[in-house]
This record gives structure tokens, C-alpha cells and sequence, in this order.
């Protein structure tokens, strides 16, 4: 059983912080590599951010998934990733239209059980590392939620609950396979 679970969806819809419960309960987690790359960028002067060349941040994003894949998919247990390969892929393909996706989703694939935080404006705020509006971000969740089903993946959208409760979803749906 392939035990490397993807929460993907709405920018701004709680993944990180459902990602850090999941962490405090004992499962391994990944950070998403979004995040991780602005971090590096704005760090070290780089241009790689979505604001400045989003074809390089995408590029980016998928080279840092794929490496993320690859150390997880020897690990015992449930490893859940803040987004992945497919987000990474989706957005290059949507910006320049290079026929990526299906080939890289192909080759690494996660548990066919995808959670996707919908939009949720009542928690959605900007930061240094998330500075699109909720506009683009609704866009963004709108082709996600069409891509995952179209690469053979069942979605899962969570519910707008309380953390605990939205962690113990995924953990039920994951049991109940």
C-alpha cells in the first residue's frame, strides 16, 4: 500500500497547520516546497519566487517534490506532504503549457486518496511567503480539483472543521481503505 499521502487544494485552506498537528501526532510530514523556496529566494536574493518567474519557482517546486518523494518512499508508516509533485507539475503546465504532468505524475505517485482543503476565506491572510489574493487562489484550487480526479486519484475535500477534527478525517478515511 502506498502510504505517502498528498493534502493539496486551496492556497490559504490550512494545509500547514494540518500538517503540524499530523506531525505532533507522530507521523512524518513534509513540508511544501512552495514555502521552503520563497524561504531560500528571499534568503539568498534569488529570483526563483511565484511573484518574480513563476516558470523557475515551478521548476523549482517539482525538482524539490520529486527529491521529497524519493526520501519518503522507503518510510514505514503514514508520510503526509503540504502539497507535491502534482501541484508543482500542475502549475508549470497551466503557466507554459509543456506537457509535464501526466509523465511526472506517472512516475511518482502517492496514495490514491487525495485531501484537498477547500477554499475557505474565513482563515485565508496573506504573508511574506503567500502573496496572491484569494481570487487566484479559488483559481488555483478550481484546476486541482479537476486534475487530481483526471490522474486516477479519489478526492477527498475536507471539511471547514477545527483542526483536530479535520485531522482525525483524514486519519479515518485513510483506515477505512
Amino acid at each position: 500500500m502506498n502510504r505517502l499521502v498528498l493534502i493539496s487544494g486551496c492556497s490559504g485552506g490550512g494545509k500547514s497547520t494540518l500538517l503540524a498537528e499530523l506531525g505532533r501526532r507522530g507521523h512524518a510530514i513534509v513540508e511544501e516546497p512552495g514555502r521552503r523556496i520563497v524561504k531560500q529566494e528571499l534568503e539568498g536574493d534569488g529570483a526563483a519566487l511565484p511573484w518574480i518567474d513563476m516558470a523557475a519557482f515551478a521548476r523549482r517546486a517539482i525538482e524539490m517534490a520529486a527529491a521529497d518523494h524519493a526520501a519518503a518512499r522507503g518510510q514505514a508508516g503514514w508520510t503526509f506532504f503540504d502539497r507535491g509533485l502534482i501541484d508543482a507539475a500542475s502549475a508549470l503546465q497551466h503557466l507554459t503549457g509543456e506537457p509535464i504532468l501526466e509523465k511526472l505524475s506517472g512516475l511518482h505517485r502517492y496514495n490514491t486518496k487525495v485531501f484537498l482543503t477547500p477554499p475557505w476565506p474565513e482563515i485565508y491572510v496573506t504573508d511574506p511567503e503567500r502573496r496572491h489574493g484569494f481570487d487566484e487562489a479559488v483559481a488555483e484550487y478550481d484546476r486541482l480539483a479537476t486534475i487530481y480526479p483526471a490522474l486516477g486519484y479519489d478526492v477527498v475535500t475536507l471539511p471547514n472543521i477545527a483542526v483536530a477534527e479535520r485531522v482525525d478525517f483524514i486519519l479515518d478515511r485513510l483506515e477505512a481503505k
